[in-house]
């Protein structure tokens, strides 16, 4: 099992399309592989493209309330309901806006007890590892970083007993894993976009 090390407690922490008739004639080889399906390839996104001081102004606004309205959107930054709604197409189609979504208070939520774990990692295991941390339960970011480990992981668990489970239980059962250490959160704050931070996007 790989070494953990815990920084701030006492504790370890549709339906598929008939088959196709053939005439025997035609029919394949019993010793012909059958073909390999490849799935749906990804999207790819166009070419990244200049934001102008009107999009990253629609950005401030969509961070800090992502149920703006259009019509609220437009007239904050002084353009058309319809030039916005493209606007925003426009981000969303480029990649730049991900998703929309909420900032929860996670101990409100009842997951009291937060941390970012570091992880040393086996050469060349990034991908794998990464699936594998995708699934936790609690996982919110993961991040592959340079420096004296490899990877960055913030989880949220109910309570100190869940996270340790989470870390010894799970993640260090990951083959490609290490060592782990285990980072308590005591307090957060979530940065989002401000009026007194102009700044921001520019």
């Amino acid at each position: 099992m790989a070494a953990e090390q815990m920084a701030g407690s006492g504790e370890d922490p549709g339906r598929p399309a008939p088959p196709a008739t053939t005439s025997p004639a035609t029919a394949p080889s019993a010793t012909t592989a059958p073909p390999v399906p490849t799935g749906p390839e990804p999207v790819a996104l166009p070419p990244a493209r200049p934001l102008d001081a009107i999009d990253r102004d629609i950005l401030r606004i969509l961070q800090t309330d992502g149920r703006a309205s259009i019509r609220s959107v437009a007239e904050r930054v002084h353009v058309s309901r319809a030039n916005a709604y493209a606007r925003i197409n426009r981000l969303v189609e480029d990649g730049v806006i991900r998703g929309f979504g909420a900032r929860v208070d996670h101990e409100r939520a009842g997951q009291g007890a937060s941390a970012y774990i570091t992880l040393k990692i086996v050469q060349n295991s990034w991908r794998t590892v990464r699936e594998q941390l995708q699934a936790l339960p609690g996982a919110t970011h993961i991040a592959l970083v340079s420096g004296d480990f490899d990877v960055l992981l913030l989880v949220h668990t109910p309570d100190n007993r869940a996270l340790r489970e989470l870390v010894l239980t799970r993640i260090q059962s990951i083959p490609e894993v290490l060592s782990t250490r285990t980072l308590l959160v005591f307090e957060e704050t979530d940065l989002g976009p401000r009026p007194d931070r102009p700044a921001e996007l520019a």
